[in-house]
């Protein structure tokens, strides 16, 4: 009888780059105050999630096909209300109007809060995520 093999996703690597499902991830831990901030505000689009989380793993994806490398800020299910704290935090300094209630896998486009998975897929299906793109920076076609 045969055995079955785990499954190990194939990545082609050359030594000219790194794989193209490559992602800067950042660890946070609670001692690091303003680490979120920081985060959101060095790079044009970042992806904010739970470790392990298979929605975030979907806007990676999706954002990896529009040719955009995004940040990815993991963090453990504890950490998650200081991660919150300092969004809303962040929120209240670039607009303050606007009070959606935050979902994680949380994606900021040029320092400010785009949304959750289901606006990410709603921009890309109408066509208007790509624009946002460029005009953040992210991709430069």
């Amino acid at each position: 009888m045969q055995q079955a093999i785990p499954y190990k996703p194939w990545t082609i690597h050359s030594g000219l780059s790194q794989p193209l499902n490559h992602h800067q991830t950042t660890q946070f831990h609670g001692s690091a105050k303003g680490a979120v901030r920081d985060a959101v505000s060095e790079n044009a689009v970042i992806v904010l999630a739970r470790r392990g989380c298979c929605m975030s793993h979907v806007v990676k994806r999706l954002l990896n096909g529009h040719g955009v490398n995004p940040s990815v800020f993991e963090f453990d299910e504890g950490e998650e209300n200081d991660v919150v704290k300092e969004l809303e935090m962040i929120d209240a300094e670039n607009e303050g109007k606007d009070s959606r209630s935050l979902q994680f896998p949380a994606v900021f486009i040029g320092g400010r809060m785009f949304g959750g998975l289901d606006r990410v897929m709603a921009t890309h299906i109408t066509g208007e995520l790509i624009p946002v793109l460029k005009q953040a920076g992210a991709l430069w076609l």
